[in-house]
Parts: structure tokens; sequence; C-alpha cells
């Protein structure tokens, strides 16, 4: 009755540019994050600048404080995201971050 689990996540690469996105979760409600385990998570911060970034895992991340403007590597798209969002980088994404206030967040890297 075990179906194969196959990890089909949304780490869909096509050759020839499939574009990866940025999801933006807003202020998720606290039942959201107590179910991810988000206060278990490591922390990290940056001050305010310009940062190249390069997801070579899917990460997750919850911001505390900040607000950044990605702008996704080859794309003319830019998402923005701040304090009391969630957001998930997808595996192979490449970005430059534009800090624009401080950063503390908690994250999570997928270790697939």
């Amino acid at each position: 009755m075990a179906s194969s689990s196959n990890p089909d996540t949304m780490d869909t690469d096509p050759p020839g540019g499939g574009a990866l996105s940025i999801a933006v979760e807003r202020n998720p409600p606290e039942s959201r994050l107590l179910q991810l385990g988000v206060k278990s998570w490591p922390k990290w911060g940056c001050p305010t600048g310009k940062f190249p970034v390069k997801f070579d895992a899917r990460e997750t991340c919850y911001l505390l404080k900040g607000k950044v403007r990605a702008h996704i590597k080859g794309s003319s798209d830019c998402v923005e995201f701040g304090a009391g969002d969630l957001v998930v980088f997808p595996k192979g994404l490449s970005c430059t971050w534009d800090v624009v206030a401080a950063v503390d967040k908690y994250y999570k890297f997928d270790s697939s």
C-alpha cells in the first residue's frame, strides 16, 4: 500500500530557464509558527547593505525585524519582505539582498 514517495518539491528546475521564485507569507498566525517550530531554528542577522545570495538548499525563514528587497538574478523581479513575514527561497535561486533595515531572522535549510 505504500506509494513511492518521490520528493517532488517545488525545486523543478527546467533546463533553459524555468523561473525560481520567492514565496512570502505575510504575518502568518502564531499557530503556523508553532507548527513549524520556528523559535527552535537558528537565528541570523545582518546590517543594511547589498549582498549577493545563492541558495544551495531550500531555505525557510521568519523575519523578526528588518526589511529586504530581493532582486532575482536574470530577472526584473524584485520581492519585498520584512518583519513578520515567513519567506521560502527555493534551492538554486540567486538574488541580491538590498537590506534597507537591519535584519534579524530565524532560518532553516531543508536537508534534501
